[in-house]
């Protein structure tokens, strides 16, 4: 799916594992705007949320989508 998607991601918890999710959606979405509200656990991504979502799991969180 391609547009706006959030995530809700329990375990972002901290400003490095905000990076780090922010630097593993960079790889996979160049050039797309990404967001994050660390007080909410959430990531706010444009682009493919497949890849999204792989690339966030890749980097050791869990992501879940919200609708």
């Amino acid at each position: 799916m391609i547009g706006q998607t959030i995530f809700k991601i329990e375990d972002m918890t901290c400003g490095h594992c905000e990076k780090t999710v922010v630097k593993a959606l960079a790889e996979v979405l160049p050039g797309k705007a990404v967001s994050i509200d660390l007080a909410a656990r959430k990531a706010f991504v444009e682009g493919d949320a497949l890849l999204a979502e792989q690339a966030i799991r890749e980097a050791g969180y869990t992501p879940v989508r919200e609708v």
